[in-house]
């Protein structure tokens, strides 16, 4: 699949990332690809699940989720409703459900569409361990992006080449 035959829905993780984060950068460059919920009240996982489930539903074309951090944790509560329309998604950098409140229930079911799970051995927000025993629950592929920091761009990834050539290979899946 192509990007441009997708609605890629960019969803944030903690903060709205600034302009130098890759989720931003790839938002500016991928002619489909918005914003889907607010990072603004990260706790407010209910006001993200909805926003997630319109978002999705109101595209017309085959839906790509890509999120970071807390944003991960809130496609996982939200897929059982998004109704066989997102056709894949890419998950980076997980929060620990452990240290997320509201998000500590998360889902361990699989997910209904075919996902990618990219995460770091040094995230200080969550343990690789973790990351891999969710990717395994979710049915996820997993990939160990090594000594990464959380993936963003405090931790050196703003362009974040490695990533895009994830997210290529995973929309040639689809």
């Amino acid at each position: 699949m192509k990007s441009s035959d997708a609605h890629i829905l960019m969803v944030p993780g903690l903060a709205s990332p600034d302009e130098s984060h890759w989720q931003s950068r790839w938002q500016s460059r991928l002619k489909t690809a918005r914003w889907v919920g607010s990072a603004d009240d990260p706790a407010d996982r209910d006001s993200r699940v909805e926003a997630l489930v319109a978002a999705v539903d109101s595209a017309d074309k085959p839906v790509v989720l890509i999120a970071h951090g807390l944003g991960v944790l809130a496609v996982a509560f939200t897929a059982a409703r998004l109704n066989g329309r997102v056709a894949g998604a890419l998950l980076v950098a997980p929060a620990d459900p452990a240290g997320a409140p509201g998000y500590e229930d998360v889902p361990r079911d699989p997910l209904p569409f075919p996902s990618l799970l990219v995460a770091s051995a040094s995230d200080p927000r969550c343990a690789l361990a973790v990351a891999d025993d969710l990717a395994a629950a979710w049915g996820s592929q997993f990939v160990d992006a090594g000594d990464a920091g959380g993936l963003d761009g405090a931790s050196g990834h703003g362009p974040w080449p490695e990533g895009l050539t994830r997210f290529a290979m995973l929309m040639a899946r689809l």
